[in-house]
């Protein structure tokens, strides 16, 4: 008792001189709290300096991916932690969480991925018929923008949900660390019965690199959910994945400290590397002006807006503890390269529940896409309008549906989000031909499009561990009712021992019933 009553004693003296110290100190406190962040936003200030610096030198193409490699190193890092991140904490997430609320999660986390992919192609069409980027493009064409002509060979609708739903079963779970299924085309020759031939488009099963995230983080869950299932015997390897997956995180810990140079370089050789900027702002200002404003309206006004109804709390204040993943965001464009510090971040600074942000982040990352969603329909109403072909209901329902389901298989790197494009121009219905122009200013729409689909994940989180968090709070609620009830009913030896088995039962025995129970006993 003594320590307890010196303690309140200092109380009020101790907060004084923390305070006299804060003058001082606050600002050393503050530093030493945000370092990374305000390194973080330096680098990416200071990249932008050296890019515009060195831009005057005109480097060869050799000189330039030298400036990128300090870049590089970062984007190489971060990637090799993506596997082991992704599975372990998948597993661990899974057996971490009890079969009903992860089936209670999962399903409010589906329906908030899908509403919010939803909205946002919505929104992007909207602002696609209001701004009209296309309209007075036309003039364009790809060869004076200095642009490949190539595109890539366009699949067909139904063939790229095929290739989903197989990705999300691999064959070989060593190769999905490395390579993913896709369908290509094989012409073959037909003579018809009046002697023509015919050329015969036929589908072929072939493997492209990139990582098969799809079909790992479904492997890593069901293989959760099963070690779950195994209780006892699978403890172990449940917590060797535990261990695993935190070693993983110290190693992210390490990397993160790495970020502010890599993210330097990568945006300096980014701005050295442009081709003649003012001739790709004018032609295609309005849409580049059209996707930005899209992205900012989505992730500055409607997911907030969201998490503040679902929550009750200030969503910028959640943001502001994740400006590093954000800025990581930007100057990486690939998702997945952000997720490492994202989970960091979103444990460390705003107090999510590990085995919420571990089993809600990975998936995310690959399913969850509203910035890629707003970026491909604006980019389907930009090339119908720069093919003057006006658009009916049924066009743009269809393109509403194929972007929210291709953004779920759109792999979560850089440019990944061209080729779904190709799939919706197919749906319906036109030529794949000027998507050389959306490549020209892909680097510049691909950098919000990442923070956008980063802070979706980020908020679904924050609003899974929120309602995780109120559901548990009605449990224990719930189970002192229960104790208190149990002990009240007492009929001497009758109920008794139900009333001691009850308390070990419960995870969580209320100490204040306690006392009560054991007297009844007595």
């Amino acid at each position: 008792g003594e320590k307890a009553g010196n303690g309140h004693a200092e109380g009020p003296a101790a907060e004084r001189q923390q305070q006299r110290e804060g003058d001082g100190g606050g600002c050393r406190g503050f530093l030493r709290r945000n370092l990374l962040v305000l390194l973080t936003v330096s680098g990416v200030l200071a990249g932008v300096a050296l890019g515009a610096a060195v831009r005057g030198l005109s480097l060869g193409p050799a000189r330039i991916s030298y400036l990128a490699f300090p870049g590089e190193l970062l984007l190489r890092m971060l990637r090799m932690v993506i596997l082991p991140l992704v599975v372990c904490s998948l597993v661990s997430g899974a057996a971490s969480l009890d079969t009903r609320s992860l089936g209670r999660l999962g399903g409010i986390a589906i329906a908030y991925f899908l509403g919010t992919t939803l909205l946002a192609s919505a929104l992007a069409v909207t602002l696609g018929f209001i701004v009209r980027p296309g309209a007075g493009a036309s003039a364009l064409n790809a060869p004076e923008l200095g642009l490949p002509g190539a595109v890539p060979t366009s699949k067909e609708t139904v063939d790229s949900f095929l290739d989903l739903v197989r990705n999300l079963f691999p064959a070989n779970l060593v190769a999905a660390a490395f390579r993913t299924y896709a369908t290509e085309y094989k012409r073959l020759p037909r003579n018809t019965s009046s002697g023509n031939v015919t050329w015969e488009k036929i589908p072929v099963g072939t493997e492209i690199e990139g990582m098969n995230i799809l079909g790992l983080v479904v492997f890593a869950l069901v293989l959760g959910v099963a070690l779950k299932k195994l209780g006892q015997e699978g403890e172990d390897l449940i917590r060797f994945f535990n261990s695993f997956n935190e070693a993983t995180m110290v190693l992210v810990s390490w990397i993160m400290w790495y970020v502010p140079i890599g993210i330097m370089f990568l945006v300096g050789s980014k701005i050295v590397e442009m081709e003649d900027i003012v001739l790709l702002v004018t032609s295609l200002g309005k849409y580049i002006f059209a996707s930005i404003l899209g992205h900012f309206i989505h992730g500055g006004i409607i997911l907030p807006l969201i998490y503040f109804a679902a929550t009750r709390q200030n969503p910028y204040r959640f943001l502001l503890g994740l400006i590093t993943p954000l800025a990581t965001a930007f100057a990486t464009c690939s998702s997945s390269a952000t997720l490492p510090s994202m989970i960091k971040c979103i444990e460390e600074n705003n107090g999510v529940d590990k085995r919420i942000s571990r089993f809600i982040l990975p998936i995310g990352a690959t399913v969850n896409m509203d910035g890629a969603a707003i970026f491909q329909c604006m980019a389907a109403v930009f090339i119908a309008q720069l093919n003057n072909v006006d658009l009916n209901p049924g066009q743009i329902f269809t393109i509403l549906v194929t972007a929210t389901a291709s953004s779920v298989g759109a792999a979560g790197v850089p440019a990944g989000g061209v080729l779904t494009i190709a799939i919706i121009l197919e749906a319906i219905g036109l030529p794949t031909n000027d998507l050389s122009l959306i490549l020209a200013v892909d680097w510049i729409v691909d950098r919000t499009t990442t923070v956008v689909n980063v802070e979706g994940d980020a908020l679904g989180a924050g609003i899974l561990n929120y309602l995780n968090e109120k559901a548990n709070k009605e449990k224990e609620q719930e189970l002192k009712e229960v104790n208190i009830e149990t002990v009240a009913n007492k009929s001497e030896e009758e109920t008794s021992p139900l009333v001691t088995h009850k308390n070990p039962v419960s995870n969580t025995p209320s100490t204040a019933v306690d006392p009560e129970s054991k007297e009844s006993v007595l």
